[in-house]
């Protein structure tokens, strides 16, 4: 009787104990539309949206890490330039570094990581991008869908601080994976 119990017990322990070591809890996503601008993604539930007057179209964050975040940030694109006129993922990637360095006044460093091209079943091309920023405020994962439509460059990021990425690893690449423009 007392090995059935000890036994029932490990396995209860190895079961739900390793379980709770190697994967965060479940978290459902919320659905985000911009009609005007047309386009449209999921964010985590719990992160609500932020009032912003410059810079990014929109932006959510995470209620008690605030540093954690989505945005869409929405800018034209020069002679109607498509996504692949402008590069490949990895210049295009590249590109984008540079500017969030130099938009940031040199106090961070950016590098790609990863780069890869996407094409839907609707004939669209996104980028898929991924990032480390290292700021003063210390090592920021970034995973960043970019595509052009109507003339403008979308890019959606999400960011959270490296410490925080593994956790949050697999909801925010569904995020930014929900990402499209119409």
């Amino acid at each position: 009787m007392l090995k059935r119990i000890a036994a029932l017990i490990i396995a209860f322990v190895a079961m739900f104990g390793l379980q709770s070591c190697t994967s965060s809890a479940p978290v459902s996503l919320l659905d985000y539309a911009n009609s005007y601008q047309g386009y449209q993604f999921r964010y985590p539930t719990g992160w609500l949206e932020v009032n912003v007057t410059d810079g990014p179209d929109v932006v959510f964050h995470d209620i008690i890490n605030v540093t954690e975040n989505v945005s869409v940030i929405v800018s034209p694109v020069a002679d109607g330039k498509t996504l692949e006129e402008l590069g490949g993922p990895t210049e295009v990637g590249y590109k984008l570094s540079k500017s969030i360095t130099e938009a940031a006044g040199g106090d961070r460093d950016v590098e790609l990581l990863n780069a890869q091209n996407i094409e839907t079943d609707e004939g669209k091309t996104y980028y898929i991008l991924e990032y480390l920023s290292i700021t003063p405020d210390g090592q920021r994962h970034n995973l960043a869908s970019a595509i052009v439509r109507r003339g403008q460059l979308f890019t959606m990021n999400a960011s959270v601080p490296e410490a925080r990425w593994k956790r949050l690893k697999n909801v925010l690449t569904q995020s930014v994976a929900s990402f499209s423009v119409y």
